[in-house]
């Protein structure tokens, strides 16, 4: 990171960044075709920090994801827009994260249920959700464990 001095490395900040976050945006790349979609998400820390997603059963996102799985994410929030005498002088506070990983489907019901009540979890602070099966059977889960990611502040 260029700027260390807004670098963030705490995790209890930056759990908070990912839990007050209301969107993700996922980037895919396929030879020199890029693709940024924003999408609903879920969270699960721990040793194996995981990033959760649904969506329909086809479309270009899962397109990409069969082509290269290796995918970039960003996460912000928190933002506010502060002037001054000089337009040099503006500028906007934030906190973002910026990440990589391994997109995935989820193949097995018990992880597919994990996934959905972390986005559940992550919008409605609850849990102990059920789902219509006839919903379920037309939506795919994806996880995206997470290898690398940096936070920063301003």
């Amino acid at each position: 990171m260029r700027r260390s001095d807004r670098e963030v490395r705490d995790i209890t900040e930056i759990e908070d960044i990912i839990s007050k976050a209301d969107v993700c945006r996922l980037a895919f790349a396929s030879g020199d075709i890029p693709y940024i979609v924003t999408m609903n998400f879920g969270y699960t820390g721990g040793e194996k920090p995981v990033l959760w997603f649904h969506c329909a059963p086809e479309g270009r996102k899962l397109d990409m994801m069969k082509l290269n799985n290796y995918v970039c994410f960003a996460i912000d929030t928190d933002h506010k827009l502060y002037g001054g005498e000089k337009g040099c002088d503006w500028g906007m506070s934030f906190r973002s994260i910026t990440g990589y990983g391994r997109l995935c489907l989820v193949e097995s019901e018990n992880e597919i249920l994990m996934g959905l009540d972390s986005i559940m979890n992550h919008y409605s602070g609850e849990s102990g959700f059920t789902y219509n099966s006839k919903v379920l059977s037309a939506t795919r889960v994806l996880r995206l464990e997470i290898e690398e990611m940096t936070c920063k502040k301003r």
